[in-house]
């Protein structure tokens, strides 16, 4: 019975991932085409892909990094390298932590171990960023490092890189 089932709906699941596919080669080949070698800085400009790749590390560092006495500098670091979206999204995520960390003594180090750029061009940037973070309550170590990686779109503001979106990925 479900043999006969199968056989009737086949051609249409056959059709289904031939669908999926096509439009997932649509897709590649749009982006492709957005940011190909001919036109991405991040092939092109060693110097402006280590600039926003220093730039947008550094940041990430400093606003994901925190102490429960130091969180209004964490605030501050953030104010200065965040924007649009991910200046919202930073206030959701901190909200909870500027709570907890003091009463816990909770303290956050994280550090950006890979990064690179996806796509650049003369101001805007996207990069994927592979991080290192470490949790201490009280001095302790909390657990074991905790690995994360995040998709952060950057866009220049002067002579230098502005935070716009981060996802994780």
């Amino acid at each position: 019975m479900i043999g006969r089932i199968f056989a009737l709906w086949r051609p249409l699941l056959v059709a289904a991932v031939i669908a999926a596919a096509g439009a997932g080669l649509l897709v590649a080949a749009h982006r492709s085409a957005e940011s190909s070698p001919a036109t991405n800085k991040a092939v092109l400009d060693s110097d402006a892909t280590a600039k926003v790749a220093g730039d947008v590390s550094a940041a990430i560092g400093r606003i994901f990094s925190y102490t429960p006495d130091g969180l209004a500098e964490t605030e501050r670091a953030a104010a200065s390298a965040l924007t649009g979206r991910a200046a919202e999204q930073y206030k959701q995520i901190l909200a909870p932590v500027k709570q907890q960390a003091p009463a816990q003594r909770l303290a956050l180090t994280t550090r950006v171990v890979r990064s690179g750029v996806v796509s650049l061009d003369d101001d805007r940037a996207e990069l994927l960023l592979f991080l290192d973070q470490r949790t201490t309550r009280a001095g302790r170590p909390v657990g074991t490092a905790a690995a994360a990686q995040l998709t952060v779109t950057a866009r220049r503001s002067g002579d230098r890189w502005r935070i716009t979106d981060i996802r994780s990925s």
